[in-house]
């Protein structure tokens, strides 16, 4: 069941090594109405295929020989009302502390297309619940990104798969770094709507 899927997430969880602290991360990829995701309480190196969850959107487990992470309402409350085929979720530094000051991350490099026009900032809730879950996915619809912070918690990232995802992860947590570094030396200047919009349109040229 999900047999590429499960791999994938073997395959990819180890870079959330250097992502994100400890066994706090974690990522799914999705196919249909179903998708496997990262263990709960597992290094990232710790496991095998068979051992991959495998959920459904209404959060049942069909198969897996371990529990599946924590944020499960999390991936399903996305997967149900975003266009999305894989999630990252990281404590990554330098995203979590625009979320601990409760900062979105504004367009100061053309790199931000990669997840829209600007990573908003979802109101605090208690991981693994799905009230996170709504002030997520609200958050996400609202501005248009496939990236949200979350206050005094992390960063969620989508893709359309799961390459792309961790990716896009990468991305916003080195602009995330850009922005607070270059605020030690002033107020960095924003990029304009239209200014993005030709990069964004580069970008699709480019099969991107």
């Amino acid at each position: 069941m999900l047999a590429p899927e499960r791999v994938a997430v073997v395959d990819h969880a180890p870079q959330l090594s250097d992502l994100t602290p400890g066994r706090t991360g974690n990522l799914s990829v999705r196919r249909d109405d179903r998708f496997a995701a990262t263990p709960t309480g597992v290094p990232y190196d710790g496991f095998d295929e068979e051992d991959v969850p495998v959920v459904t959107l209404d959060g049942d487990v069909v198969a897996g020989e371990m529990a599946p992470t924590s944020e499960v309402p999390m991936h399903t409350g996305i997967y149900r009302r975003l266009d999305a085929g894989a999630i990252v979720h990281t404590h990554s530094t330098w995203a979590t502390t625009l979320a601990v000051l409760g900062e979105e991350l504004p367009p100061i490099h053309y790199m931000i297309t990669a997840v829209g026009k600007r990573v908003p900032v979802a109101g605090y809730a208690p991981y693994g619940t799905d009230d996170l879950a709504e002030l997520v996915v609200s958050e996400m619809e609202a501005a248009d990104s496939r990236a949200c912070l979350l206050a005094h918690h992390g960063l969620v990232v989508v893709g359309e798969d799961l390459p792309s995802a961790v990716e896009n992860t990468m991305h916003v947590e080195n602009l995330a770094r850009v922005y607070l570094q270059a605020r030690q030396h002033g107020e960095p200047a924003e990029l304009t709507d239209e200014q993005l919009g030709v990069v964004q349109e580069k970008f699709e040229s480019y099969g991107q």
